[in-house]
């Protein structure tokens, strides 16, 4: 006997109000650290239930941008630098935040420029997706740039050391299955990016 699963679709209106009975309430809320780089707060929160439960954690920070990026050989472009919150050097995809009054994809195109001093005609909007939502609200934009060329040398921040490095894809897919390529969204980005390619 064949059978099949009911599939019940997605309704926003629906969701929303099973969503009632699950959302807290902020009673109280501290700024710990506020300039421009963060905006880190202590917060209380009421449940549904209405016990009151604190201190919480969060931050505001910029939106940004990940650029999964490939050369007209197929290799990714990926770099290397130094992640202080985990103390040694990473790989991942050219990546950084979006300035006041820019739009994400001219943000792409300028931090892949700046990382790698390479640039691309072929660029698709991936996905947007929130960055930690446990702690942060803020987004990150996922973009996919074909047949990349090298069109400069890098134009890095004072903070910033880069190396740049291209990647066949076999290597940094057997680098994703090593935990070898440690940010989490980017590793998202790539599962999400062959999936339009």
């Amino acid at each position: 006997m064949e059978m099949h699963e009911k599939m019940e679709t997605y309704d926003s209106e629906k969701a929303s109000r099973r969503d009632d009975g699950l959302i807290w309430e902020k009673t109280e809320e501290k700024h710990l650290v506020n300039n421009r780089w963060i905006d880190f707060r202590e917060s209380v929160w009421r449940f549904p239930d209405g016990m009151k439960i604190g201190p919480f954690y969060t931050f505001s920070r910029q939106d940004y941008v990940v650029i999964a990026a490939r050369d007209k050989d197929g290799r990714y472009l990926t770099v290397r630098q130094f992640r202080q919150g985990i103390e040694h050097v990473t790989r991942e995809y050219p990546a950084g935040g979006i300035e006041r009054d820019e739009e994400p994809l001219a943000a792409a195109k300028r931090e892949l420029e700046e990382e790698t001093g390479y640039i691309s005609d072929e660029w698709r909007f991936v996905s947007r997706i929130p960055s930690n939502p446990t702690m942060a609200d803020n987004y990150a934009y996922i973009f996919y740039a074909g047949n990349c060329r090298r069109a400069s040398s890098q134009k890095l921040d004072v903070t910033e050391f880069v190396d740049v490095e291209l990647i066949e894809e076999d290597d940094l897919a057997d680098m994703i299955r090593r935990d070898a390529f440690e940010q989490p969204v980017h590793v998202m980005a790539y599962y999400r990016t062959k999936e339009i390619m």
